[in-house]
């Protein structure tokens, strides 16, 4: 079996980099612009939903290619997992920051899509809307704070990997392993 995850290891990298640089530059570039330009609050809502509709598909390949490497990643890993010291944590601390950039990414499209339908001009969605009123001051609230939790949340999932690809190096693998097969040989005991 080869020791290389290369594919595996580029599709959760590559997915990552997507998502965190997406909603980075969604929140900053993408929404900055529309304000600038939209002229009306209405105006700035269509041209940011616009953008943000156009990203969903690519996100959703982002956010699949991550999740799918970072399956991969952990069958690939699932010894140092159990017997390196320190790695069960941070595997741990990743999965639950993950869960919550997932749980902030769906939010976020819900709220989008309940101002994107409020804003819009097309008949069938203005009816939508209608039949679904939202308070659209305290939607465009929660979406500021949202957008920006994603980026936020991402990014401590960069960092995380890091630590990751520190643990990896021999220098960290053997001492780990070792103090983990002593701290339990003294529960045993």
């Amino acid at each position: 079996m080869s020791e290389r995850n290369t594919l595996i290891r580029s599709l959760h990298d590559l997915g990552l980099a997507a998502w965190f640089g997406g909603s980075l530059m969604g929140a900053v570039g993408l929404n900055g612009a529309a304000h600038d330009e939209g002229g009306t609050q209405t105006a700035t809502d269509r041209i940011s939903s616009s953008g943000w509709a156009k990203w969903t598909p690519v996100n959703a390949a982002a956010i699949g290619a991550h999740l799918f490497g970072g399956g991969g990643l952990l069958a690939a890993n699932a010894h140092r997992v159990a017997t390196q010291q320190g790695v069960a944590a941070s595997t741990t601390a990743k999965t639950l920051v993950t869960a919550a950039a997932l749980a902030a990414t769906a939010y976020t499209r819900v709220l989008g899509k309940k101002i994107e339908l409020a804003s819009s001009t097309d008949p069938s969605d203005v009816e939508k809307a209608q039949q679904h009123p939202v308070d659209l001051v305290k939607a465009r609230r929660q979406l500021v704070y949202a957008q920006w939790a994603v980026p936020a949340l991402t990014g401590c999932l960069v960092v995380l990997n890091a630590l990751h690809g520190e643990q990896q190096r021999p220098v960290e693998q053997v001492p780990g392993m070792w103090q983990r097969a002593r701290s339990m040989t003294h529960l045993t005991s």
